[in-house]
């Protein structure tokens, strides 16, 4: 019979599908298909290849969930990643039609049934950068994510990934060349690390050959090695995210597409998750991220797109934005009584004078006044406790935007301020 491959849906935490993963001839298994034999069975013995091989032999014909459609292959040119690297399979300048930009949705709109999931969403994601999308719960986020890798299809507009669109004959392509980690990501706990890693090099189509050092390399990437070994139903929450993160750059994806990543994470490995995403735009891959908490994206993102509703509220870089909003310098003042400061409501230069107790918050209208500012103060003899520049926060930010467009309002029994620190 002739072997085709198959569309593999890919499950996120909350049973919704987020991506396709083609698998090959070779794989030809669905992920759930494999069996859960007890530990110390015959399915333990043997080196890691002989166990894949006994499982596909004792596992049944799958069901084509997804029937293979006919498409002509993308054409691809060989790129040498240089010393200590694998060859990577990259589209030739004729398949690469976008700039710049990794994607790119322009007016997109998705509903299911009647409710409207997104509404005229446009976004722009740079090239060997992080993105990140910040929202509560429910904005589209998400969903977002799904129509990029062709999960889902716009209902109007256009989505455009690599200059392709995820869901025509180009969307292997797309998907080919990303990387996609759930915020709950789905693992084989009764294998061990090494046997999770294997599989998704052969569903990932890389050769017996490559995919020995292609794992070896993301165990080392996200600092797994020696836990290879283990069960990964013993790894730790910290842990499963380090595999499934090593799983998703095994075949060197352009893109990298991550939903939640710290989810039930402790500070410490959050942290160093983070850290390691940062370092593979290092090398030209792209990252996108969805998150509810502004301090994941505080220094690490790029570039933030906030959504609201389903719909692109406001994007840019994090510095810039603060600027929009706020283009003057704002400075606290502190001092033992606070009302020695008054004097500086009509001290030329200053635009703007609030006080609350001891501290004043004097907004002015260059950063040289500040010096000025200290030292006038100090001459008519007020005794100055502290002097605080003002520094906008991603939360501050957020904040200032919600207030101003009048998007939102607090939830009955707590503040905005507690509301949005979740956000």
């Amino acid at each position: 019979m002739d072997l085709h491959y198959l569309e593999i849906p890919l499950i996120g935490a909350d049973g919704d599908l987020m991506a396709f993963r083609t698998t090959p001839p070779e794989a030809n298994l669905p992920p759930r298909a494999m069996p859960t034999n007890p530990p110390g069975d015959s399915d333990q013995i043997g080196s890691t290849s002989e166990r894949l091989e006994r499982r596909r032999s004792t596992t049944t014909e799958p069901t084509e969930l997804y029937p293979p459609q006919a498409t002509s292959p993308t054409p691809t040119s060989t790129v040498d990643a240089g010393p200590g690297h694998l060859t990577a399979s990259k589209p030739s300048p004729s398949a690469e039609k976008s700039g710049d930009d990794t994607v790119l949705l322009n007016g997109v709109n998705k509903s299911f049934g009647d409710v409207t999931a997104i509404t005229d969403l446009n976004l722009r994601i740079p090239r060997a950068q992080i993105s990140v999308l910040l929202g509560p719960n429910g904005a589209g986020k998400t969903t977002a994510i799904r129509l990029i890798t062709g999960a889902l299809t716009p209902d109007t507009g256009a989505a455009t990934v690599f200059g392709l669109s995820p869901t025509s004959e180009d969307g292997e392509e797309v998907r080919r060349r990303c990387g996609v980690v759930t915020a709950k990501p789905s693992l084989y706990d009764r294998l061990n690390g090494q046997d999770n890693l294997q599989y998704a090099a052969d569903l990932y189509g890389l050769s017996k050959a490559d995919a020995p050092k292609r794992i070896l390399e993301a165990a080392e990437q996200f600092d797994i090695v020696d836990a290879l070994n283990q069960q990964v139903g013993g790894y730790s929450t910290g842990m499963k995210t380090r595999l499934a993160l090593a799983r998703a750059v095994l075949h060197r994806p352009d893109l990298l597409l991550l939903d939640e990543p710290t989810s039930g994470l402790d500070p410490e490995s959050a942290h160093s998750v983070l850290s390691m995403v940062r370092e593979m735009t290092s090398d030209g891959k792209t990252v996108l991220m969805c998150t509810h908490l502004l301090l994941e994206a505080e220094g690490l993102a790029d570039q933030i797109i906030i959504l609201q509703n389903g719909s692109n509220l406001l994007s840019g870089v994090p510095d810039h934005l603060a600027t929009g909003y706020w283009p003057n310098r704002i400075v606290e003042l502190r001092t033992a009584t606070g009302s020695d400061l008054d004097q500086l409501k009509s001290r030329a230069g200053t635009i703007s004078y609030e006080r609350d107790g001891n501290t004043a918050r004097v907004e002015l209208e260059t950063t040289a006044n500040v010096a000025d500012l200290v030292s006038e103060l100090a001459r008519s003899g007020v005794g100055l406790e502290a002097v605080i520049p003002f520094e906008p926060t991603l939360e501050d930010l957020y904040l200032r935007i919600r207030r101003d467009d009048q998007l939102a309002t607090p939830a009955p029994g707590g503040s905005e301020t507690e509301m949005t620190a979740k956000l």
